[in-house]
């Protein structure tokens, strides 16, 4: 039987059975990395984690009426100040659940005040140089992330990323294999690190085949719970930008396809309200049961680029996996085996094209970077942000505190753009002399 010639899915598409489960499980293989590394940083369990992960993003698409195709995972923003949280006297993991509920319901409120509000008004406080630039400090801020995974291996890394890039660029367009390069460039850096010996399978061994995740309650009632929530529900003021450009990606690629397929634009990007309130709830069904907190996940969004595959069915699949990965044993032993050095080959590609997809909604979005008040703007949000990644923990140093990077880089690019709303730059007109004026009196 030929092989159906695919040139991308829009949200709405479903593909074939078998093409629905492995296009799934890449997802599930995108996102695994970075979420369980988020459980074991911030000490949560990860069985807890992949369940919630799956069931927000099943939520999220459901809740969005499968019009919003992004998978929600565990976010490196909020590491510092869990495990601060967790790693206090009078802290704990189910005191920090609290602060994780909370920003739920941060999200929550800022999503329904730009319902209310509508688009416009956000994209006064949060213009394409804004997003655009946080999107670029998210995937470049990551770079060190990504080699430091990569220098467990040069070899199996490189050979991996060398892999993946060759899948996404000579079997696009080919069908299946052509959205499936990441799962064969890690099959391919998996394959070449069994027999140099990173590959430890006794995890799997010892792993039992049916195990419940252990699920816990937020302490509510705890004295300190208010400290959790002042020190973790602030930081979605860094993920909500971030959430926010995501979605802005997603509706810049998702139209581009849908004009190639003759097929009417989405423009998803007008539910910005919507998926910060689905954001929330995200964060809700984490806090309530014991994971990490999260925002939608640009390593996924990547993976969506490179493929061309923006099918909410399928990322539905890639939640039902992660659900059911949460409960056995075995299978999430097994997908934990995969050698950091394969994580880091795919993480350069990966992370990298969170930082261009950036670069590109400010030219779709036809940014004029001559603008000297967008220049200053996205030039503070990249130095503020790539440059304070650089700092132990992602946190700069500044008057005995320390600011997370990211969130930092957001909220002075927010305010520097708010100094220029409130106080508009005079029209050339009033400023300048006309020329005829001038030669008249020469």
């Amino acid at each position: 039987m030929k092989e159906e010639m695919v040139s991308g899915y829009l949200p709405h598409d479903v593909p074939k059975p078998g093409a629905l489960i492995s296009l799934g499980f890449q997802h599930v293989l995108t996102m695994f990395p970075a979420t369980v590394l988020v459980a074991l940083l911030t000490g949560f369990d990860v069985g807890v984690t992949l369940f919630a992960s799956g069931l927000a993003t099943v939520v999220a698409l459901l809740g969005s009426g499968m019009r919003i195709p992004l998978y929600y995972g565990s976010s490196f923003s909020y590491i510092a100040a869990v495990v601060a949280v967790v790693g206090a006297e009078w802290g704990g993991t189910q005191v920090a659940q609290v602060g994780i509920l909370a920003t739920g319901v941060v999200n929550i409120l800022v999503g329904l005040l730009i319902r209310q509000a509508g688009k416009e008004a956000l994209d006064r406080v949060l213009p394409p140089i804004i997003t655009g630039s946080v999107a670029v400090v998210i995937g470049i801020a990551l770079a060190k992330a990504a080699l430091d995974m990569a220098q467990a291996n040069w070899g199996v890394a490189l050979i991996t990323l060398l892999a993946t890039i060759l899948f996404s660029v000579y079997l696009r367009g080919r069908g299946l294999l052509g959205m499936l390069p990441v799962l064969l460039g890690a099959g391919v850096g998996y394959t070449v690190s069994i027999p140099l010996g990173l590959v430890d399978f006794s995890p799997v061994v010892e792993a039992a085949w049916l195990q419940a995740p252990k699920f816990s309650l937020p302490a509510f009632g705890d004295s300190n719970a208010l400290r959790a929530v002042l020190a973790i529900a602030p930081i979605a003021i860094a993920t909500i930008p971030e959430s926010t450009a995501h979605l802005y990606q997603i509706s810049l690629y998702v139209d581009r396809l849908a004009e190639e397929l003759g097929r009417k634009p989405l423009e998803i990007k007008r539910l910005v309200g919507f998926n910060l309130i689905l954001d929330g709830i995200g964060d809700c069904i984490n806090g309530l049961l014991g994971g990490c907190a999260g925002t939608n996940y640009g390593e996924n969004n990547s993976l969506m680029v490179i493929t061309r595959n923006y099918s909410a069915p399928v990322l539905a699949a890639a939640g039902f996996i992660a659900i059911f990965l949460g409960f056995v044993g075995k299978l999430a032993a097994l997908v934990g085996t995969l050698p950091v050095a394969v994580t880091g080959g795919l993480a350069i590609y990966l992370f990298g094209v969170i930082g261009l997809q950036g670069v590109a909604l400010i030219q779709a979005e036809k940014v004029d970077l001559f603008d000297p008040r967008q220049l200053a703007v996205g030039a503070v949000i990249l130095v503020v942000g790539i440059g304070g990644a650089a700092f132990e923990g992602g946190q700069i140093p500044i008057g005995g505190l320390e600011l997370p990077s990211i969130a930092t880089a957001a909220i002075v690019g927010i305010a520097l753009n708010l100094i220029f709303e409130i106080f508009p730059v005079r029209p050339k007109a009033e400023m300048l002399t006309p020329v005829t004026e001038v030669e008249g009196g020469s």
